[in-house]
């Protein structure tokens, strides 16, 4: 009998995968899809970063490289550590991985017991709950409606917390909503944690440099906490690398040393050609980071505009990452022109894709059952095209 693990069984499949495998094959029949299901930045990795890679090429980087990564880019990431979060590591306590997803899959493999409790804050990146899952660890949801811009308090924090809670996840600025915690909302959240002692952070950081506030804040900066954060992060966002994969931890050494003894069993370290271009990312012009950020934010505002103008959209105004995660429950119980009823996130982004032929993700998968995820790192004119489409379309629910 063909069965797979019960492991395995216990996961759910990806929906933003799922929804982009499905307007692609719309789009292989000839349909003009617009996607916005999709996290990745649409700009090329720029120039001075392709031609490391080039280079590391024609130098002959392709052995293997140590576990977390070649010495270069780990002491390339403690300057930027340095330089642009005032954070001291060490070279030891980072860790390559082939991208952030796996970078948080090992620090939950690593910390995480059967029965130890992850609290996690929903809405929630899709993938957070599938790991501990895989860990054997025990979800518990802290839910952040969009009254409290998605983003959870130290009341809630402190009374989701049991003799069993052994990490937090934090997603700031957050994949799906696109929130900022501000210094000070994370230092109420630090000193919740600074009276658990047992209880870790695991602080994925990824969308750090797509921020409309002027300046990302870690909680790795309070020093009552810091040995027990590990901030996650990456070339993914930033520098428009999604398919490079580099992701890495900056974490206390013990932490740091399982991790490299986890993926030294199970992949290796990264690819030798990414880490080269990684490491002429971070050490290079921080010019181009600015300039995708500047668009990030002008498509921000355009997107905000136009969804102001559906009338059945609540939204709250994302400050980094670049998705908008609009409250579109105003719908649910709406019939379509074909007498099908819309009953769920799930049925109005199905409607959007088959009616508006826009992909956008159910905000089921990311615990926001009353919302959906657009992301807008698009063109604009296609992002124009797109939101005219959607009114159109939800006008005509009856």
């Amino acid at each position: 009998m063909n069965q797979v693990s019960a492991r395995l069984a216990a996961l759910s499949p990806s929906a933003t995968l799922a929804m982009s495998q499905k307007s692609n094959e719309l789009k292989a029949q000839g349909i003009d899809v617009i996607n916005l299901s999709v996290g990745e930045p649409d700009f090329n990795t720029p120039t001075h970063i392709k031609e490391a890679a080039k280079k590391a090429i024609d130098n002959n980087f392709s052995f293997y490289s140590p576990v977390p990564g070649y010495p270069a880019l780990r002491k390339a990431i403690v300057e930027k550590l340095k330089k642009e979060n005032n954070l001291e590591y060490k070279p030891e306590q980072i860790v390559c991985s082939n991208g952030a997803k796996q970078s948080v899959c090992n620090t939950i493999l690593c910390l995480i017991n059967k029965g130890d409790e992850v609290i996690v804050p929903a809405p929630y990146w899709v993938s957070y709950i599938e790991m501990v899952k895989l860990a054997e660890g025990t979800n518990v949801i802290v839910e952040a409606g969009l009254d409290q811009d998605f983003k959870i308090t130290p009341a809630q924090l402190e009374a989701a917390i049991t003799p069993k809670t052994k990490a937090l996840i934090l997603c700031s600025p957050s994949n799906p909503t696109g929130s900022v915690y501000s210094k000070e909302e994370l230092k109420g959240l630090a000193q919740v944690i600074e009276k658990h002692p047992n209880v870790f952070v695991i602080a994925d950081e990824i969308y750090e440099h797509i921020n409309y506030i002027g300046k990302h804040e870690s909680i790795a900066q309070f020093d009552a906490i810091k040995d027990r954060v590990i901030i996650v992060n990456g070339v993914s966002k930033g520098y428009a690398m999604t398919g490079w994969r580099l992701g890495w931890i900056a974490a206390p050494q013990w932490i740091a040393s399982a991790c490299n003894n986890l993926q030294g069993q199970y992949t290796s370290g990264p690819c030798s050609i990414t880490q080269k271009a990684s490491e002429a990312a971070y050490t290079g012009d921080q010019s181009c980071v600015e300039e995708m950020r500047q668009a990030f934010e002008r498509r921000r505002d355009l997107v905000v505009k136009m969804a102001k103008e559906i009338s059945g959209f609540k939204i709250n105004v994302p400050k980094g990452a670049f998705y908008l995660f609009p409250d579109c429950s105003s719908y649910y119980g709406k019939t379509t022109s074909k007498g099908s009823k819309i009953n769920n996130s799930s049925d109005l982004t199905m409607y959007l894709l088959e009616e508006a032929h826009v992909a956008c993700v159910d905000g089921d998968s990311f615990g926001a059952p009353k919302c959906i995820r657009m992301s807008y790192a698009t063109a604009d004119e296609k992002l124009v095209e797109a939101f005219n489409r959607i009114k159109k379309a939800l006008d005509e629910l009856k």
